[in-house]
């Protein structure tokens, strides 16, 4: 498809219209609209990022005006009761086979060559860990910066079934001194009914020193090429920032657990109708749980979580598939890592879990304090009590772990629990990606998935 421009755009949104003799006036006048707002969006989107378009619009991403204003008047479709609407919008944007797959790595700058990080082997470790340390995520003021474990970043990127050759990392040939990496770790999602083999892309860092060679997209298409070669063709992402190709977009809240610190280095300020004694006092958790016999998960409660959390996933358009080994690998509680939660009936039977993984940023400048330690909500399910409820036990857990601040997605049910826990709505949004697979757009309530 070519690039959009208005011409494009008008003859598109013409045919669109007309496309569907069936559609009633009132319905058209809303498909209209519609593709108005996405037209508009676009416009907007193309004129803020032309340069990185350059790179989206050779990959198989929904990304022409076209598609954009199809996904709306799908969705249209959808509400209306006209079912095989879903089935048209979903599937692989472009078809391909393990042989027609470039069987040669991609080019490198001089100096520069491809490697593999073996996170289980120590030195390798210590280089990634370095790498995202120094030069990944940083907030709009360069504040903080996330500050993955070592134990965190081991069980990121090493889940059942993941291939080494996929830890893919660039580093300079004469001192072996790493300057990119990124990450493809195998999962199955289920996507509008539609099960999926794919994988999660995480991890995307290159050195500041290397951003000005444009490193990044040749990392992506190393990354899908080696993918593409084990039989995969779709992938799984997020992104802060706005990209072709996004499926839905969730918004951050924030719960501080330690106020006053939160003050200190920046993260929060003290309301104008508030004093700093009566902050604190309303930032107050529980220190013991409500919830009758809430306590951590453990190996014996594996199986039957699994199948609490599936059947509760499946409510969702977007989550990931999950096998009993994967839900252990990713939920079983792991020293300030994540923390997993139940309650269960007399009989043994899992009724309610929470869960939360360990995220914490370092203080770029701050004399005093190093680090902001953060949870992040993971996966929640309640069936005997409130969800609120739930939460509230989780955060007086997360305060006893260390935890300065719990941060959630308005995801799958939290709106429940956002707004009555004293949740702030946070300055950032997180946008959700499928690589080479067509879906419907979603709302944050529609989404049944959580990437690290």
């Amino acid at each position: 498809m070519s690039e959009f421009n208005n011409g494009a755009g008008s003859a598109d949104k013409k045919e669109d219209t007309k496309g569907d003799s069936k559609l009633s006036l009132t319905e058209q006048a809303r498909i209209a609209k519609i593709q108005d707002a996405v037209l508009r969006a676009r416009m907007l989107r193309e004129k803020k990022d032309t340069t990185s378009h350059k790179f989206w619009d050779t990959q198989p991403v929904v990304r022409d005006i076209k598609d954009e204003l199809e996904k709306g008047v799908q969705a249209l479709q959808i509400a209306s009761g006209k079912e095989g609407a879903a089935e048209k919008t979903s599937g692989y944007i472009k078809e391909q086979t393990v042989e027609g797959i470039r069987k040669e790595p991609y080019p490198l700058p001089a100096g520069f060559e491809w490697c593999v990080l073996d996170v289980n082997d120590a030195e390798q470790l210590d280089m990634m860990y370095n790498l995202l340390n120094r030069n990944y995520v940083e907030d709009d003021d360069n504040m903080f910066r996330f500050d993955y474990s070592r134990d965190f970043l081991k069980w990121a990127v090493c889940p059942p079934g993941y291939k080494v050759d996929l830890h893919l990392a660039v580093r300079a040939q004469k001192t072996g001194k790493l300057f990119g990496v990124i990450t493809a770790i195998p999962q199955a999602m289920m996507v509008e009914g539609v099960k999926v083999e794919m994988v999660e892309i995480n991890f995307l860092c290159v050195h500041k020193k290397l951003r000005s060679k444009r490193l990044a997209p040749v990392l992506i298409k190393e990354i899908t090429r080696r993918v593409n070669l084990t039989g995969v063709f779709s992938a799984v992402y997020t992104a802060g920032v706005v990209l072709p190709g996004s499926i839905g977009c969730a918004r951050y809240y924030h719960r501080s657990l330690q106020f006053k610190k939160l003050v200190e280095v920046g993260f929060t300020r003290v309301p104008s109708n508030q004093t700093m004694a009566t902050a604190v006092k309303l930032n107050r958790v529980p220190s013991q749980p409500v919830t009758n016999g809430f306590r951590a998960m453990e190996e014996r409660d594996v199986v039957g979580a699994h199948k609490l959390l599936m059947d509760y996933l499946a409510n969702f358009k977007v989550y990931p598939f999950l096998t009993v080994d994967e839900f252990r690998h990713w939920i079983l509680p792991k020293n300030k890592v994540v923390n997993s939660y139940v309650s269960t009936s007399a009989d043994g039977t899992v009724e309610n879990m929470c869960s939360f993984y360990h995220l914490p940023s370092s203080c770029v400048k701050h004399p005093t304090h190093s680090h902001i330690f953060a949870a992040y909500s993971y996966y929640n399910v309640a069936t005997t009590v409130p969800l609120k409820q739930l939460m509230n036990d989780c955060l007086g857990q997360a305060k006893a772990e260390g935890q300065d601040v719990f941060n959630a997605l308005n995801v799958m049910e939290n709106d429940k629990f956002l707004h009555d826990l004293r949740f702030g709505m946070g300055d950032g949004n997180l946008n959700y990606y499928l690589f080479n697979w067509k879906c419907p757009d979603v709302q944050p309530e529609e989404i049944g998935l959580v990437l690290l």
